[in-house]
């Protein structure tokens, strides 16, 4: 079962390391310079907007993959009572 602080524990790190990623990756290349499907050529904006998404979802993937392979104990909230 997939709790909220999950999701924060997914989404938060991904969307920091697909912001880095998009940012070292657009600072050498050119979107203008990327051709797709032949012929068809995208604005800039729109190659950043899915080159974000893109690293945001593998790097989501990648966490939620560590999350479910991590080791599960019992859950404490601050005062160390447990969490159903």
């Amino acid at each position: 079962m997939l709790h909220t602080r999950d999701l924060m524990w997914i989404l938060w790190p991904s969307f920091l390391i697909g912001g880095v990623a998009s940012g070292l990756v657009f600072a050498l290349v050119d979107p203008l310079d990327l051709v797709f499907l032949g012929e068809w050529r995208a604005s800039r904006l729109t190659v950043y907007t899915l080159g974000f998404f893109l690293f945001w979802a593998m790097a989501a993937l990648s966490s939620a993959l560590t999350l479910r392979l991590a080791p599960r104990g019992v859950m404490l909230d601050e005062f160390g009572d447990p969490i159903d």
